[in-house]
């Protein structure tokens, strides 16, 4: 399933046992989101093109003790409401989770105005913000359940389409907001939400070089668990990291402050968007390949690391 109907399917049960439970959307559709608005229409807004006055309904309802829901495209969703996110919803500590759908050039035909490659940023600097990145189609309900449970702002990060399990997760790995795949290694790469596989499937092909890494999947980005974190990435001679995000700000960076403050022996390379605006309109592949964080791009990185790992042994 769509990773958004997953998620709006998830809320869809709970709130029909729960009439706090409130769906905020802004002129969107969905198949999932049909059913919500026509078995719940008391539990259901369409807020309109309006997604600044959306995030003030949805504060004003949280303070009558609902617990609201707003969908919309990333880029419109965090850009646009920056201001009524910081003030009405962080400042004020209320239970809103906001659906943010398309992050990266999810929505590159669309052009420049559909990127979203500042959301990670800007989303980490609100102070009392959860944010999830999910992975994978079970990591996706899973989310759902932890916002209703967070009891203050959280931001949902959604990539577009159906992304297959990747296969369960532990019980501390729910708690540290990360998974490790693969093996002993002495190259492990940190990505988050569909990049994930994306990493995975060039670690295959590395593997098939000879060249071994482990894979982190970083899939809650806010509260950070820094210190299992760090006992992670103390393992590894070489972290790379990839994102579909600009370098200022995101997961590379997230991850440069874990190597800096726990005083990590490693070398690192952030692989994200430079920074600049990609002034393009195109497949989401084409738009990656642009920018650098293709599959070949980060196969090159992968091999480069490799080199560098021997050269030091």
């Amino acid at each position: 399933m769509d990773m958004r109907d997953r998620f709006i399917s998830t809320i869809y049960r709970r709130a029909v046992d729960d009439r706090r439970i409130v769906f905020l959307s802004c002129e969107y559709g969905a198949p999932s989101l049909d059913r919500f608005r026509s078995d719940l229409p008391e539990q259901f807004i369409n807020a309109g093109i309006s997604e600044q006055n959306a995030i003030s309904v949805a504060a004003g309802l949280a303070k009558e003790g609902k617990q609201v829901i707003v969908y919309s495209i990333a880029s419109f969703i965090t850009l646009r409401c920056l201001e009524q996110i910081k003030l009405d919803l962080c400042t004020m500590g209320l239970p809103v989770t906001l659906v943010a759908v398309g992050p990266g050039y999810a929505y590159g035909v669309d052009g420049p105005t559909h990127h979203c490659t500042e959301d990670l940023a800007l989303m980490r600097a609100m102070g009392a913000m959860t944010i999830y990145s999910p992975s994978d189609d079970r990591m996706v309900a899973m989310t759902a359940e932890m916002a209703l449970a967070a009891g203050g702002p959280v931001y949902c990060r959604l990539d577009r389409g159906d992304f297959p399990n990747l296969g369960k997760l532990s019980a501390a790995e729910k708690e540290n907001g990360f998974r490790v795949f693969g093996g002993p290694a002495r190259i492990c790469l940190v990505t988050t939400g569909a990049l994930v596989r994306q990493a995975l499937d060039v670690a295959a092909q590395s593997a098939d070089r000879g060249i071994e890494l482990a894979v982190v999947d970083l899939f809650r980005i806010k509260p950070l668990a820094q210190k299992p974190l760090a006992e992670v990435l103390s393992r590894f001679d070489f972290i790379l990291t990839l994102e579909e995000h600009t370098l200022n700000g995101g997961l590379g960076s997230l991850v440069a402050e874990v190597v800096v403050d726990y005083g990590l022996k490693t070398r690192l390379r952030r692989m994200g968007i430079d920074d600049h605006h990609l002034y393009a309109y195109g497949r989401r592949e084409r738009l990656k390949t642009m920018a650098g964080i293709d599959n070949g791009s980060l196969a090159e990185a992968i091999l480069e690391a490799a080199g560098k790992c021997r050269n030091a042994a």
